[in-house]
């Protein structure tokens, strides 16, 4: 197992990588728009509704982004919760931890692949 997450390891810090952006990018203007414009009633209540809520997950670049926006950070967790494990617990669980930890994400991934294409 340790050999498979060792030729992976590129594809593995691509996702890293990709879920730390889409982390960082995405993030912080919904929480900005969630948690503080709409409770503070900056925002209209038309701007969070139902429906401009529906009109984005049935467009198919809002469905990509929603993908994105699910899937990636679970990837970025994965492998800091991975990282984590090696510094604490050594290299000797590394293989089947790994594997855990991004078969994780593999799984939550596809649940948000398939819960998004069912919208």
């Amino acid at each position: 197992m340790k050999a498979l997450l060792v030729r992976l390891e590129p594809v593995i810090w691509i996702l890293f990588g990709g879920g730390m952006m889409a982390t960082a990018l995405l993030y912080p203007g919904w929480l900005l728009a969630v948690g503080l414009a709409q409770p503070l009633r900056v925002l209209s209540d038309h701007a969070l509704s139902y429906d401009r809520a529906l009109a984005l997950a049935t467009n198919p670049l809002g469905r990509l982004v929603i993908v994105l926006a699910i899937a990636m950070p679970l990837w970025a967790a994965a492998h800091h919760v991975r990282h984590v494990q090696i510094d604490f617990g050594g290299v000797a669980r590394d293989g089947w931890f790994g594997a855990l930890c991004y078969a994780t994400a593999l799984a939550g991934s596809v649940l948000a692949v398939v819960a998004v294409a069912r919208l």
